[in-house]
């Protein structure tokens, strides 16, 4: 009954797409296009497992990338420097079974090394008192709201303050220690494996 968090691996797609279209009004619908420029371009893609299979995944995007979300936008007009969760998707047999705090739980470890505030959304339209209540229990405030434009959802913006990224600043700086439980940023790992020489 474990549940593992890693990166998405390229043959998972079709299944990250059906889960994410499966997902309700909660969450904006996909195509594959879009799923594979996520793939492609996003900083943190992972899954969760559970005995043995997918059970939900994570999309999240510094606030240096290009990313094309109104949502994105609207947090990158007002704060200098955040980590952005895109979506979280649950399959709906497993949730409330804990895959989506494991979930969070990774990427916070992920971001409290790199920004200094962890942003989301959650949409107001479709019972939001759920997503409202996990997300206070990790911590989150509101900061405001937006509409998102073309498809006039309302979503409530997020934050939640990274305590520990002071302290990885000053200490490490641009330059954190090489140790597994740390990771890279997906983008760098896919580069270095792209000029990576043959036959290495």
């Amino acid at each position: 009954m474990s549940i593992a968090v890693r990166d998405v691996r390229e043959h998972e797609l079709d299944s990250v797409l059906a889960l994410n279209n499966a997902a309700g009004p909660a969450i904006l619908p996909l195509d594959a296009a879009k799923l594979r420029h996520f793939y492609d371009t996003a900083e943190y893609f992972r899954v969760a497992e559970r005995d043995g299979n997918l059970a939900g995944f994570l999309v999240g995007f510094g606030s240096e990338a290009g990313h094309d979300s109104s949502n994105f936008a609207w947090f990158s007009e007002r704060f200098p420097q955040f980590f952005y969760i895109d979506r979280i998707v649950v399959a709906s047999r497993r949730r409330g079974g804990g895959v989506g705090r494991a979930l969070y739980a990774d990427v916070q470890s992920y971001a409290e090394l790199r920004s200094p505030q962890l942003a989301c959304e959650v949409f107001l339209d479709h019972g939001a008192d759920p997503a409202l209540l996990f997300h206070g229990s990790f911590g989150f405030r509101e900061v405001g709201q937006n509409v998102m434009a073309g498809v006039g959802v309302r979503a409530s913006m997020l934050m939640k303050d990274m305590c520990s990224y002071a302290w990885v600043r000053d200490t490490y700086g641009d330059r954190l220690p090489q140790l597994p439980w740390v990771g890279q940023a997906r983008h760098v790992v896919h580069a270095e494996q792209r000029q990576r020489p043959t036959g290495t």
